[in-house]
This record gives structure tokens, C-alpha cells and sequence, in this order.
């Protein structure tokens, strides 16, 4: 059979590393070990190590930044594929993608960060009275 057919679907299971490459969460496997190392990522509500086996019907707790991803495993790859091939190897839950528009609606409501300067960056001018004043002149 030809390898590109059999990367989809006909295992039992996979390296957690892999599928969370496959199905393009993380642009390297080096970077989806990293974020399992780090604690950012569960299987079934437990810790996992990189070589945790996956299989069909797991619950993945992916964490990058501020954002969630709850999503349940439907299919099984160790190839990187197109994105909707990916896309086909997990369901989001309904409750993960609620958060996630919650998160991001509050983060479109926020104060933006800049507009908290009310006077910009100090000027050449500004700078020299600072640099008087710890001189004490």
C-alpha cells in the first residue's frame, strides 16, 4: 500500500508528538515535545510524555499562550498532510470553541497597551532635565 494512504487512520495508535505535528498544532515535533514537556499539553486529563501512545476517542488538552483547546482525537496520523486532511484528525468540543470566542471577544473589548501612554516617549529635551535631576544639578 502506498505510504501516504497508510499515514492516515489504519494504526492503533501514535506517538503524541507526531499527531499533534499531523495535525498542525505545532510546526516541528520538536516544538510539540517542548510543549509537552512543559506541562502544556493533556491526554485524558493526565500529564503525558512525548511518547504517550494516542489513541482514537483520547481527549487532548492542548494550552498555547492564553488560549484552550479541548479537542477529542477521531482520527490517527504520523504524516504531515494538508491543512483540511488535519483538521479531520480531531473535534473540537463544543465547550473549548465557547471559550475560545469568549476569549477573544474580551480581548477586542480591552484597552489597547498604548493608549495608556498619555505623553509618548520622552523627548532629547525631557531626557536631559531627567539626566539634571539624578545628577542633582
Amino acid at each position: 500500500m502506498n505510504k501516504a494512504r497508510e499515514g492516515i487512520g489504519s494504526m492503533d495508535s501514535v506517538r503524541l508528538d507526531k499527531w499533534l505535528w499531523a495535525a498542525r498544532f505545532y510546526k516541528t515535533r520538536g516544538l510539540a515535545q517542548t510543549a509537552i514537556e512543559a506541562g502544556r499539553v493533556f491526554v485524558n486529563q493526565h500529564r503525558v510524555k512525548v511518547a504517550q501512545a494516542l489513541r482514537v476517542g483520547d481527549e487532548v488538552l492542548i494550552r498555547q499562550g492564553d488560549v484552550s483547546r479541548t479537542l477529542r482525537v477521531l482520527a490517527l496520523s504520523d504524516l504531515r498532510g494538508a491543512a483540511p486532511v488535519a483538521q479531520g484528525l480531531y473535534a473540537e468540543t463544543p465547550e473549548s470553541v465557547l471559550a475560545r470566542d469568549e476569549l477573544a471577544r474580551q480581548r477586542r473589548l480591552a484597552a489597547e497597551p498604548a493608549l495608556a501612554i498619555e505623553e509618548g516617549r520622552p523627548t532629547k529635551r525631557d531626557r536631559r532635565r531627567l539626566e539634571d535631576l539624578r545628577k542633582g544639578y
